[in-house]
């Protein structure tokens, strides 16, 4: 009988020795996770090893995401970069701000700061933020009215002073004059990388948001020589698609994708760390080709738009996972509240929707129509024109300002929007385009309004 309830004593505390943990999982209490943005400038789709490239070399991108989520149809809200980053930073269609092209030295526009960004909805979690890099949310930076300090960031690190046209990489910087060096010949992208770095490693004890907002690949190109000459003697090197200088200033935005996953696992972050890297609208077509997708910066065609994406979250999202969920900058905001448990009020307008749970559980969402408003006065440089478009299912319409030619692609069949099948669709080109004009009246501003 002794021996009887010895044993029966010794396998009540067995389990609960294997219970305990199981229940102090259960019972502890869930941290939002730290959140790291990279955001690449002018980056094409097809850009990145694991999106297929063979001739850049993006290792540290291709591992995250391997061992995360890789968007195949994921898409920035403008094909310039000003109104992308303020979908991005307010989760509302720039058409709604009435800043709809990219804001030049002379431009009186800015974003607002009765606008509530996404580092200031993070705070309400206990998020400490810091933006790192590009802004580019206002034109005229001698007025100071629109200037990262009046948006709540915590730090802000390495961010233009002045007009950023043309691309600086190389200390002294130009747009940044009051910025030090920390090493001789220093590369900005190198300077960007090793601030977000330490910003994690001061950090490391309370939820962070990092914004790491690279000024690179933009023109003009300009990378480090070494690299340069490693490229340039790859075979293929020289064309637009294969482009060595192009190829080096992305090695060393992947560099630091390396370090900053490298400090993650030395101080035993990497699990409650969710990295989201995409870019702000396409490459340019002077310097790279977007193939297979047709156009690049400042065009509506898929080259314009269509941007990588890769999301990285261990234990929370599957590893090697690749999505078909059609997805848009705007998207980022409510995702992002939506994991931090940050609630919104009722009176704002979120033009994004969560991805929570297609990141988490792999699932799609309801399916989504897309809408871009980019009116121009002229033709940009680089070809685009005065333009809206809308996508719907595999369908995508664009709308001419300039002259009302209307094109209508199938993408599932034609990636390349190579076919315009308007006038075989009547009835699909004037659902689409009924579509859009509704929508152009519901949500552009009214001196942003094109004539119908």
């Amino acid at each position: 009988m002794k021996n009887c309830m010895v044993s029966r004593l010794a396998l009540i505390v067995g389990l609960w020795l294997v219970m305990v943990p199981v229940f102090s999982q259960q019972n502890k209490p869930k941290t939002p996770p730290n959140i790291i943005i990279i955001l690449a400038d002018d980056l094409g789709w097809s850009e990145l090893g694991c999106y297929g490239n063979r001739f850049n070399e993006t290792p540290n991108l291709d591992r995250l995401a391997a061992g995360g989520m890789r968007f195949t149809q994921a898409y920035a809200t403008a094909p310039v970069c000003t109104p992308t980053r303020i979908a991005l930073m307010i989760g509302q269609h720039p058409a709604r701000v009435g800043i709809t092209d990219y804001l030049d030295a002379k431009d009186e526009k800015f974003l607002s700061p009765n606008y509530v960004t996404l580092n200031e909805q993070l705070q309400k979690a206990g998020y400490h933020s810091g933006l790192i890099g590009k802004w580019h949310l206002t034109g005229d930076y001698g007025k100071k009215k629109g200037e990262p300090a009046k948006h709540g960031w915590d730090e802000v690190i390495c961010s233009e002073t002045g007009y950023i046209a043309n691309g600086d990489y190389f200390h002294p910087y130009f747009f940044m004059p009051d910025i030090t060096a920390k090493t001789e010949g220093e590369y900005l992208t190198d300077r960007l990388n090793s601030e977000a770095v330490d910003f994690i490693k001061r950090n490391q004890a309370k939820p962070f948001f990092l914004y790491l907002s690279h000024y690179a690949v933009h023109t003009k190109l300009a990378a480090k020589a070494g690299m340069v000459a490693k490229y340039a003697q790859k075979s293929g090197a020289g064309t637009k698609q294969n482009n060595p200088e192009l190829a080096a200033m992305l090695e060393s935005i992947d560099e630091g994708v390396g370090q900053i996953m490298s400090t993650l696992n030395e101080l035993g972050l990497r699990e409650n760390t969710l990295i989201l890297f995409t870019s702000d609208n396409g490459g340019e077509s002077n310097v790279t080709s977007n193939a297979p997708l047709r156009g690049g910066k400042s065009e509506l065609y898929e080259g314009g738009i269509r941007e990588p994406f890769i999301a990285y979250w261990p234990g929370s999202i599957k590893a090697g996972s690749v999505s078909t969920q059609v997805i848009n900058t705007l998207d980022i905001y409510p995702t992002l509240l939506d994991l931090a448990a940050v609630k919104t009020t009722t009176s704002s307008i979120l033009d994004g929707v969560s991805i929570a749970s297609v990141l988490t559980g792999n699932k799609k969402s309801a399916p989504r129509t897309l809408y871009w408003h980019y009116p121009l006065p002229k033709p940009h440089f680089l070809g685009g024109r005065s333009a809206g478009a809308i996508r719907n299912g595999d369908f995508k319409l664009i709308e001419y300002f300039d002259n009302g030619q209307i094109q209508l692609f199938n993408l599932a069949d034609d990636l390349g929007e190579q076919n315009d099948v308007a006038e075989k669709l009547p009835a699909k080109r004037i659902q689409l385009l009924s579509q859009l004009r509704e929508w152009r009246k519901k949500t552009v501003t009214d001196f942003q309004k094109t004539t119908n």
